[in-house]
């Protein structure tokens, strides 16, 4: 998996959108526990307060204050009146990376990634594409595999949900085929994939259900509106005490193992499946370990 190597793996549990409009929310923002901020100047920023946005945003993704924080930008979508201008001034922050909604075919992730070049976007800034429409799950792989600079795919859900006319419901039945295809897309071509937001924040047992069924899903973490919502997936998107024991006891039967044919662990046999999921899970629970230390 290469998204999961030691060098590179990067805990994305808990991203939470912030209005960049919002200086109090910028400041909290640095001491909320999420491995992930999305500073955002579309959804939660009117019309009339996106330039004065465009500009905190840029301001605060530039000096570093948010510690081990993932730090974004979401710009408008290329379809609106801000979008190049958001895309000049998220370049010259050079944030962690830049969020991009609606992105809906691969010539779009091309004319990002030359947008970002054209801006001098530092190497380390890469290009977060949302996939939000009917389209964009059926051509999820050839959005996926467009650049190398394109690291992470955001559920945009809210949107799927109205564009297929469908409803919320409990388990999203009427939008599973749709994250399926995306995390197909997502682990067929090596890039991580954070499932959308939950809704209703006053809903705790129905926020961390739906948390859980991402994390069975595959998903490496979900995007959050409320930091309320931090501790619960940090919870659920990180590997149990169970579970980081099991893989220490498997990785260690193995080695024990090795020449004699058969290796069990606990009564179970143990193949190669068995070990590359095991390094994974520790290679998830040390870069978390890092995390919280530092």
């Amino acid at each position: 998996d290469r998204g999961c190597q030691v060098t590179t793996f990067k805990p994305r549990r808990s991203v939470l959108y912030m209005p960049s409009s919002n200086e109090r929310a910028l400041e909290k923002a640095k001491s909320i526990a999420c491995d992930g901020l999305i500073l955002d100047l579309e959804d939660a920023v009117a019309p009339d307060a996106k330039p004065a946005a465009r500009l905190a945003a840029a301001a605060a993704a530039s000096p570093g204050e948010y510690g081990r924080r993932e730090l974004t930008i979401r710009v408008n979508g290329m379809d609106t009146q801000w979008h190049q201008d958001d895309m000049r001034a998220a370049c010259e922050a050079g944030p962690n990376a830049i969020v991009v909604p609606k992105v809906s075919s691969e010539d779009e992730v091309y004319a990002l990634v030359e947008t970002m070049a054209k801006y001098d976007a530092p190497g380390k800034t890469k290009l977060w594409a949302m996939i939000e429409t009917p389209h964009a799950m059926l051509h999820a792989e050839e959005i996926a595999s467009a650049s190398e600079r394109l690291e992470v795919l955001v559920m945009g859900t809210n949107d799927l949900v109205k564009e297929l006319y469908a409803e919320h419901v409990p388990g999203r039945q009427s939008i599973l085929t749709g994250l399926g295809l995306a995390l197909l897309a997502a682990r067929a071509t090596g890039k991580a994939i954070l499932d959308g937001v939950f809704n209703d924040v006053k809903d705790e047992a129905g926020f961390l259900a739906e948390c859980q069924q991402g994390r069975d899903m595959g998903f490496d973490g979900k995007t959050l509106i409320h930091p309320g919502q931090v501790a619960g997936a940090n919870a659920a998107f990180a590997p149990s005490e169970q579970a980081v024991a099991d893989a220490k006891g498997i990785l260690q039967a193995w080695e024990d193992g090795k020449g004699a044919g058969v290796v069990t662990y606990n009564g179970r046999m143990v193949e190669n499946l068995h070990v590359e999921s095991a390094q994974r899970i520790l290679t998830m629970h040390e870069a978390i370990q890092l995390l919280e230390v530092s």
